[in-house]
């Protein structure tokens, strides 16, 4: 099932967030989440790109960019004989992905916290640079834990923005 990215999600940024997202609990304030996480299903990839290391590590890279996340690290491995696992630590959280060219498969998650990312457009560039021939991305907010329910959550400020604030 291919989405278009203003379905994926109502409000990137989620800044003056007046539409409901459909998995959002009745009554919820956006203010309530710690973060946006997408898990991704790319089917029918191209499968040399699905093993190409190199090419995967440049694509995860503007994948980051283009949500507006922070790279601090990038880790990735080939294994023999095909298939490659790559992780991006983001100053935000985190990007992986694993593949498995002789499917044709990815799986892909993208977990980022604060107001600023755009993670659903980190899935659209891992669909589009690896020709996903369809997808499927179930996009969803992280509750707030109650034990920090009433802290300044300023994404220079948190736990998943302190080290951007430190660089």
């Amino acid at each position: 099932m291919n989405q278009s990215l203003p379905c994926l999600h109502p409000n990137p940024g989620w800044i003056g967030a007046a539409i409901q997202h459909p998995s959002t609990p009745p009554n919820a304030n956006v203010t309530d989440a710690v973060g946006k996480h997408c898990i991704l299903e790319l089917y029918d990839c191209d499968s040399s790109r699905l093993d190409d290391e190199a090419f995967l590590r440049d694509t995860i890279t503007s994948a980051a960019k283009r949500a507006g996340a922070t790279l601090l690290n990038l880790i990735t491995h080939r294994f023999e004989p095909q298939g490659v696992t790559g992780l991006a630590l983001l100053a935000e959280s985190h990007i992986s992905i694993h593949t498995w060219p002789e499917s044709g498969y990815a799986a892909v998650d993208v977990f980022t916290c604060g107001d600023h990312t755009m993670p659903e457009k980190a899935c659209q560039i891992l669909w589009e640079e690896l020709g996903a021939g369809r997808h499927k991305l179930t996009s969803f907010r992280r509750e707030t834990p109650m034990s920090i329910e009433g802290a300044d959550r300023d994404p220079a400020l948190s736990s998943c923005g302190a080290a951007h604030a430190a660089a």
